[in-house]
């Protein structure tokens, strides 16, 4: 019986320490102020460059733990502003984003790998048009500091790019890329800060 006691303490302290180990990561408030997504595509030979209005996000992020990390977005496709109300009608439409049907753009991550240097990769679901698709973003560490304006907070800075075939998410038929008007590929930016209360 004693025997069997022993076994049983060993296996809480190790489901503890398990647990200890697995912590959640270090939530931080996306700063929508000085945070956003921005776009770039050619139309012709120009390029036309625009961002989302309305967005949210959540952040759980700590260097040193990884595995409990998480990045999540939702953008909301009819706040598109590419500065020209017709060309942002036309965005919102049946043509490209279907605002109407699908008002959510979202991007799930599902694991985030150390690349070095501050950089990071962050696999997850990329769910446009009702769709999910894997995505790997990109996202370079800018840094952790006390943030100057607010107080008792810190503040972590993250900026990423990358570039998508519009096309491969349906985003749009195909056919003003064929005529010559409107590219497929997409160059993204990501730029991000959030606060979190200073750690003791």
């Amino acid at each position: 019986m004693l025997r069997y006691k022993s076994l049983f303490l060993v296996l809480i302290i190790i489901t503890l320490g398990a647990q200890s180990a697995f912590a959640a990561a270090r939530g931080w408030d996306l700063d929508e102020a000085h945070s956003n997504f921005y776009f770039r595509i050619d139309h012709i030979y120009s390029k036309v460059q625009g961002h989302f209005n309305e967005y949210s996000g959540k952040v759980a992020f700590d260097p040193q733990n990884l595995a409990e990390s998480r990045f999540y977005f939702e953008i909301k496709t009819a706040s598109i502003d590419t500065a020209v109300v017709k060309r942002d009608r036309h965005l919102q439409s049946s043509d490209f984003f279907d605002s109407g049907q699908y008002p959510l753009m979202t991007f799930t991550s599902t694991r985030i790998t150390d690349a070095g240097n501050g950089r990071y990769e962050v696999q997850g679901i990329f769910k446009v048009k009702g769709v999910e698709y894997e995505l790997m973003l990109p996202l370079v560490l800018a840094g952790i500091k006390d943030h100057p304006a607010v107080k008792d907070k810190e503040v972590i800075g993250f900026n990423g790019q990358l570039t998508i075939d519009r096309l491969a998410y349906k985003i749009g038929s195909g056919k003003f890329y064929e005529l010559g008007l409107v590219g497929k590929d997409v160059e993204i930016l990501v730029t991000l800060e959030a606060l979190s209360d200073k750690e003791e």
